[in-house]
C-alpha cells in the first residue's frame, strides 16, 4: 500500500512539473516561408468556461528566431511584456514586463539545441 502512494504522489508531481512547463498555444494568424505571425491567448479555465485574460501576439522565424508583445489582465493590474530571441543552435532571449507600477522585471536566457 505504501509502495502505490509513493507511486502516485511520484506520478502526481511528475504531472504536475509538466504542465507548469507547458509552452502556450499559438494559434497563427498568417504563414509564409519567411515565419508566421500568432497569437497565443492567456486562458483561464474554470468549472463551467474559459476567460480570456490577455494575449500575446508574436513573430517566428524558420530559424526559431522571433519577437513578442503581450498584455496579462489576470491581475488588477494589467501587465505587459515585450520580448526577442535569436535563433541557430544557440539562441539568446531576453524580455521585459512591467505593471507600470511596482511589478517589474527583466529577464534573459540562452537555448541550446543538441
Amino acid at each position: 500500500m505504501r509502495q502505490l502512494l509513493i507511486l502516485a504522489t511520484t506520478l502526481g508531481l511528475a504531472v504536475l512539473g509538466l504542465a507548469a512547463r507547458a509552452e502556450p498555444i499559438k494559434v497563427p494568424v498568417d504563414s509564409d516561408e519567411k515565419g508566421s505571425v500568432y497569437v497565443a491567448p492567456n486562458v483561464n479555465p474554470t468549472e463551467t468556461s474559459a476567460t480570456v485574460n490577455g494575449a500575446t501576439v508574436g513573430v517566428q522565424r524558420p530559424d526559431g528566431s522571433g519577437t513578442y508583445i503581450g498584455t496579462d489582465t489576470s491581475t488588477p493590474r494589467p501587465t505587459y511584456s515585450l520580448g526577442a530571441s535569436t535563433g541557430g543552435n544557440m539562441s539568446f532571449s531576453g524580455g521585459v514586463q512591467s505593471d507600470g507600477k511596482a511589478n517589474n522585471g527583466v529577464k534573459a536566457g540562452v537555448t541550446i539545441k543538441y
